[in-house]
């Protein structure tokens, strides 16, 4: 299991180049709208560097990380709720995302044309919260015309909901995105089933220039929307971030980064964040054949996460041997760990720890 980020913004804030940065594919990146009408699909591996550090104690044949699922899709403009620039196809892209990595431009270049004329963060954000908010009215207006003419058979459940889409409409019509709003459960289930593009979590990317990769003024204004609302910031500057994406070898990188004073890459935190957001964790298999990072919500049990890995194992699922990570990595590996009565028999109600290294019994 692994979860599908998309990449929105208007047109020509380097959502195309961060994406190429990130599966290292090379999605056109033009100077002018639209130069990406389908949405470009990137898998791209999730530095974690237990599954490395495991490796190194088990020596397998192959190491095989978690994988996120990115997608660019094309850029946003004003009236895109109700058809302009891509329009419909846009929005029905992002419905298809748990998480919308949002670029906001904050870099200064004349040679870049801006949507807008100017670059103004608050503004560019604000615009692409809009068309989300038109949009998702739309789609509550048309539930609640459908839901409205089936209500007069008496059906009581029927009512609730109209009270709900109420609910959801107001929120709405005030200009307030479902993700910032205090809906209650009810509310909010339903704005889930209805698939709201308002109610996404976003990450936003501020964009900066390669030479204040620190952040800048237009950068700190993301900042400051962002806690409004308790959303995660990564600054980055897209073009270095693909030039790392185009070095060949971990060396390289380190090496580059290095020489840039830049101790993490920018894209290694979004997928950090992404995980962080959506209550992933990760837990480990480790054998000769491979060693490998499976990605569940926090809070699922040991059968649970043994149907990741192939339904026949929770069908058949017997117990879970586990090891904590940090109890499998000081004792040197799985045998060392047995040995000194690290490793614990789990049954199927057990609740999978983030790290955990797991074997899995099962008979079918």
């Amino acid at each position: 299991m692994g979860f599908k980020c998309g990449i929105v913004g208007l047109p020509n804030v380097g959502k195309s180049t961060t994406f190429n940065a990130l599966s290292n594919q090379q999605a056109e990146a033009s100077n002018f709208p639209f130069c990406t009408i389908d949405p470009n699909v990137g898998i791209v591996p999730v530095k974690d560097e237990r599954l490395y550090r495991i490796a190194e104690l088990v020596q397998p044949a192959k190491v095989t990380p978690a994988v996120v699922e990115f997608v660019d899709i094309a850029g946003l403009v004003k009236g895109a709720s109700t058809g302009a620039g891509l329009g419909n196809r846009f929005l029905s892209h992002i419905r298809d995302v748990q998480v919308i990595v949002h670029v906001v431009r904050c870099f200064e270049n004349e040679d870049i044309v801006h949507q807008e004329g100017t670059i103004d963060p608050v503004r560019d954000i604000e615009i692409v919260d809009t068309e989300l908010i038109l949009a998702d009215l739309q789609t509550v207006e048309n539930r609640y015309l459908k839901t409205q003419r089936l209500a007069k058979s008496g059906d009581k459940s029927l009512k609730k909901q109209l009270e709900l889409l109420d609910e959801i409409k107001r929120t709405l019509n005030n200009g307030v995105a479902l993700r910032k709003a205090k809906l209650d459960d009810e509310a909010r289930s339903l704005a889930e089933e209805l698939r709201l593009l308002s109610l996404k979590p976003v990450i936003y990317v501020a964009n900066v220039p390669e030479d204040q990769i620190e952040g800048n003024e237009y950068s700190e204004k993301v900042v400051e929307v962002a806690r409004e609302e308790s959303a995660p910031v990564v600054v980055l500057s897209s073009k270095i971030e693909e030039q790392i994406s185009r070095l060949t070898s971990d060396e390289e990188k380190r090496e580059f980064m290095e020489m840039l004073g830049i101790r993490e890459s920018g894209l290694d935190r979004l997928a950090r964040e992404g995980y962080r957001m959506l209550g992933l964790i990760s837990f480990f298999t480790a054998g000769k054949k491979e060693a490998r990072s499976w990605t569940i919500k926090r809070g699922t049990t040991a059968k649970e996460a043994a149907g990741v890995i192939h339904s026949d194992i929770e069908r058949g699922f017997i117990r879970a041997e586990v090891i904590a990570y940090d109890d499998y990595i000081a004792a040197g590996g799985e045998k060392q760990a047995k040995e000194k009565g690290l490793m614990r028999l789990e049954g199927k109600d057990y609740v999978v720890q983030d790290g955990d290294v797991i074997y899995f019994r099962f008979n079918v």
